[in-house]
């Protein structure tokens, strides 16, 4: 499974560099010059389709990471082979990812990564069938489990201890203790 941690930005100067919208936890890491990054297929639509003579631009597979620093707030990436601003303008939206299994587990037992949660069971403390986790939303107040119900809605579960008392990965569920009325919303 890939895992999304990055999307490409606007150019940064006339050499290629790009600002990227983090999306990982560990940025240092992702970013490190040498790191190969898995582009989305057709994640971008080039923005110039022409940025040498003649020749039409695609956004390669897999990019190379040659530099990363952060500039006021936000990190600038060089990849290898874009050199020039029109190049890293068609890159301009691409979204960078990592396999799964090239992510080492959290070591905290009650951290989790997001493709971990995704697909597990949703149940309350007796047992009952609330759906099922299909997407993690990072709000600014905490991290929201989106469960698809049985009947087609969508609930929105804050992801804290005291509503998630348990994930049980091995078991493929979570154990939700929604107060009243948060799945009525």
């Amino acid at each position: 499974m890939r895992l999304i941690v990055g999307r490409i930005g606007k150019p940064h100067g006339i050499r290629g560099e790009v600002t990227v919208e983090v999306r990982t936890d560990e940025p240092e890491a992702r970013f490190a010059p040498g790191s190969v990054l898995a582009t989305e297929p057709g994640a971008a639509p080039p923005a110039n389709p022409a940025p040498g003579p003649g020749v039409p631009f695609r956004v390669p597979a897999a990019l190379t990471v040659e530099s990363a620093r952060w500039h006021q707030g936000r990190m600038l990436v060089a990849f290898e082979g874009i050199g020039e601003r029109d190049v890293a303008e068609a890159l301009r939206g691409t979204l960078l990812g990592v396999d799964s299994a090239d992510v080492a587990p959290p070591e905290d037992p009650e951290e989790f990564h997001d493709h971990q949660l995704v697909g597990l069971a949703a149940v309350t403390p007796a047992g009952e069938h609330l759906g099922e986790v299909v997407k993690i939303d990072h709000a600014p107040a905490s991290d929201l489990l989106v469960l698809r119900r049985p009947e087609g809605r969508t609930a929105l579960i804050p992801f804290v201890r005291a509503i998630v008392p348990e994930v049980d990965l091995a078991g493929g569920r979570v154990v939700v203790d929604p107060p009243g009325g948060l799945l009525d919303l």
